[in-house]
């Protein structure tokens, strides 16, 4: 049954083994071995670390084959597990809310609108060029294990070493950010019920550590249960979405249709409403971008060459409806543009829920679901992220690599990873008790981190097409269309890369400067340095593990 555009199964007929997991297993074929000290293989066998029943489909394990890798994880996502991993991780809904102080002070409502769409389009063509590459080769690593097999052999090393460090740095930012928004937003909900509360940057910053620490505990006390909750989570993320909306259906004023869609705003004070409007999709981007998440859970995933691209498109689907709506609603339920956005709450949907209903309760309850939700996206950030960094560290990409790359033998969870994740969002928030702009720029870094690992990855692949070099099969296919996503993927990538690093207004003086180009900068020339004094050495890249024995043009 086709899966996909031009979809095949050749990895449907895989060679399956049998035995007890504690064993070692033979192929037919070429046959992989032993797991060596950074968690790869060498020999004719291949080890499992897992029970059977965690062990995943035939497919599953070829694709470990193939990639040189041993299964470690426990194979229990499923597809709507998968599905609730990536939408509540992305949020597109919620996230809107939290950042749409940024399109309407940049935009407007028009830009918003337009802006959602256009941004709606291009990620579409993003991650249907991710999810065909996660059915080549469903790996934890995602974009450096791609870029490794994909880019010119005499970059391969480099390019993969760089990616490894820009998805990192990505997910990192991401885990900080969605904490910060979801413990500021308890403080605009104290704000608005208490007046004379004056909310201090460090209480913002341990209500960050308290939402940190609460989703670290569910990642390793119910990493079992994670794709029970991931379901779970999907339920309160689509209620949640109805009971924010039906409201300010039911009790807002509306706006004119015709100003809606015609007003673009430019309070940024920039050359035109077009450059406005650019810069104001700072807070449209963040709300779609980051669907590599479900990428990264990929060795977790049971038949994850099908279920991984088929979740990470549906996902895309429900995500961006259910955005479009939020975005239409929101703009026709606003009312008067610059008293919301001086809201003393800090949060203009906190101050468009009371205007709507008029109600403390009722506000309370609608925000609550927001920051409920927000909470279960750090869920699912810190094991995206731990993940990511347990297979960069297996490779030998990290410092501390064999530290970060253990396993706990219980749980069977990256733990140590976990930890770090922990250590470097307690550290980064510390920032916030100095300078509130250097956090806004740590979410410029996560962004563009995040963009550049995208347009590196389909830059890789789009060169593999036009060189006219193979490439693997895979059960999920974009066929003869694949060329065309990847171009139009990289049209839409390159300017909103270039406007991340934009500051909200101008003039821009240096405490309103967005210094995210500083740090994006330092994070590559770090990463570059540490590579040529260590990580050359000590970094085995994916593309040197590989047995693959059928590729296709």
């Amino acid at each position: 049954m086709p899966v996909g555009f031009g979809s095949q199964d050749s990895k449907g007929s895989a060679r399956a083994r049998a035995g007890p997991y504690s064993q070692q297993y033979e192929y037919s074929g070429t046959a992989m071995g032993n797991k060596t000290d950074n968690g790869n293989l060498n020999g004719t066998t291949m080890d499992s670390y897992v029970e059977p029943k965690y062990d995943g489909t035939a497919a599953d394990r070829q694709d470990m084959q193939e990639m040189g890798r041993v299964q470690e994880l426990r194979r229990n996502f499923k597809f709507m597990s998968v599905l609730g991993f990536g939408c509540t991780l992305i949020g597109t809904w919620n996230f809107f809310l939290g950042l749409i102080s940024f399109g309407l002070t940049d935009g407007g409502t028009a830009g918003l609108i337009y802006g959602f769409i256009i941004c709606l389009a291009g990620f579409s063509c993003v991650y249907l060029s991710i999810a065909e590459m996660a059915s080549m080769a469903p790996t934890s690593g995602g974009q450096y294990h791609w870029v490794s097999e994909f880019a010119p052999k005499n970059l391969q090393k480099y390019l993969s070493y760089i990616s490894g460090y820009l998805v990192a740095v990505g997910w990192q930012g991401s885990i900080c950010s969605t904490s910060f928004l979801a413990g500021t937003i308890i403080q605009g909900m104290v704000v608005l019920n208490d007046p004379t509360y004056s909310p201090q940057p460090y209480q913002g910053t341990l209500l960050v550590w308290a939402v940190m620490v609460f989703c670290v505990f569910f990642n390793i006390f119910l990493a079992k249960r994670l794709p029970f909750v991931e379901g779970i989570l999907l339920i309160i993320y689509i209620v949640g979405f109805f009971v924010v909306i039906i409201p300010l259906w039911v009790l807002a004023p509306r706006s004119p249709a015709s100003e809606v869609f015609t007003t673009f705003n430019n309070n940024g004070g920039w050359s035109g409403k077009g450059v406005a409007v650019m810069v104001g999709l700072g807070g449209v981007v963040p709300s779609l971008a980051g669907y590599d998440c479900a990428v990264h859970m990929a060795e977790e995933i049971k038949d994850a060459s099908r279920t991984l691209p088929r979740a990470i498109v549906f996902g895309v689907a429900v995500n961006g409806t259910m955005g479009l709506i939020m975005v239409i609603t929101v703009c026709f339920t606003l009312g008067d543009t610059q008293s919301i956005l001086s809201t003393a709450t800090g949060y203009p949907f906190i101050q468009v829920f009371f205007n709507a209903t008029g109600s403390y309760a009722a506000t309370n309850t609608m925000t609550a679901l927001v920051v409920t939700v927000f909470t279960s996206a750090v869920i699912s950030e810190i094991a995206t992220s731990s993940r990511q960094l347990w297979s960069f560290a297996r490779d030998g990409g990290l410092p501390c690599s064999s530290w970060v790359a253990k396993i706990s033998p219980g749980a069977k969870i990256p733990l140590n990873a976990i930890f770090v994740s922990l250590v470097i969002v307690v550290l980064v928030s510390l920032i916030n008790l100095g300078s509130p702009v250097a956090l806004n720029a740590i979410n410029s870094v996560t962004i563009s981190a995040l963009m550049s690992s995208y347009i590196l990855t389909i830059g890789c692949v789009l060169y593999r097409r036009l060189s006219g070099q193979p490439l693997p099969l895979r059960r999920w296919s974009l066929g003869r269309l694949g060329m065309a996503f990847n171009i139009a993927s990289l049209v839409f990538l390159l300017p909103l890369f270039v406007f991340a690093f934009f500051p909200l207004a101008t003039p821009v003086t240096p405490s309103s400067m967005n210094w995210g180009v500083v740090m994006f900068g330092g994070v590559v020339l770090g990463a570059t340095i540490f590579y040529a004094v260590e990580g050359r050495k000590t970094y085995t890249p994916p593309v040197a593990l590989l047995q693959r024995e059928d590729y296709e043009i």
